[in-house]
């Protein structure tokens, strides 16, 4: 989709860049990129491509949102970025949660995302339900990410790789450990351990391992396996486009 982004200031530009270094210190002094990262993923993975609603707009912040169950422990990422935030009043809470998703990556090893501003944050949180559900197969990504988002398969199976980062806490998903052996770096190991199989310590979800059984997605699979250039390529394109749904369409 065409995107028209619209002019912001001198002033304001020179705050996403101070906040994006001021972002850098706290993701590295708290090892907090895989939270930074879901913060941004489910404040834009919300967006609902036929009502306009939803989306990156900054509504994670508000406690109904954070009390959907797919958001447990976001309260978390939103309570470190605070005092940061509170530094830089004239940018808007839409911009910061995606700015932070950006930084998560390019600090960990990963792509550098391009970030434009502009977002402007609404006032009410969407509904509950929205978001992927972990234990679901191929047709509830495809009705998730492609018909409410309007996202490709391409870009369901990239952004899965984001799971090369982090871990699932049982207290909050229900889920417990780390999809990769060093989940504090980006890079293409996700895709190497779902093609090597099941390993004790290691945690598959359902919607990983459809991934392999799907015709369509294994082959992606496969192909950012062995070319990491190519996951980081596509990758930064869906992380681009998931981050500007609603945002800036011509």
């Amino acid at each position: 989709m065409t995107k028209c982004y619209p002019t912001v200031s001198e002033e304001y530009q020179k705050s996403v860049e101070k906040a994006k270094r001021k972002l850098r210190g706290l993701i590295a002094e708290k090892n907090c990129a895989p939270l930074m990262l879901r913060l941004a993923w489910h404040s834009a993975g919300t967006f609902d491509v036929k009502t306009k609603t939803g989306g990156p707009f900054g509504t994670m912040k508000h406690p109904a949102e954070l009390a959907h169950a797919a958001n447990n422990g976001l309260d978390i990422a939103v309570r470190l970025l605070e005092p940061i935030k509170e530094q830089f009043p004239n940018l808007t809470y839409a911009d910061f949660y995606q700015l932070a998703g950006v930084v998560a990556v390019e600090i960990t090893g990963g792509p550098e995302i391009p970030f434009h501003p502009g977002r402007e944050d609404k006032p009410h949180p969407p509904p509950e339900g929205r978001l992927p559900d972990a234990t679901k197969g191929s047709d509830h990504l495809r009705q998730v990410f492609s018909v409410q988002m309007g996202l490709s398969d391409q870009d369901i199976v990239a952004l899965s790789g984001g799971h090369t980062l982090g871990r699932c806490h049982k207290e909050r998903s229900g889920f417990e450990g780390p999809w990769t052996t060093n989940p504090l770096i980006f890079d293409n190991s996700y895709f190497k351990e779902l093609l090597s199989g099941e390993k004790e310590g290691l945690l598959q979800l359902p919607t990983d391992k459809v991934l392999l059984s799907d015709p369509v997605f294994r082959p992606l699979v496969e192909k950012y396996a062995a070319d990491e250039d190519a996951f980081f390529a596509d990758y930064t394109e869906a992380h681009l486009k998931l981050s500007e749904l609603g945002f800036a369409d011509a």
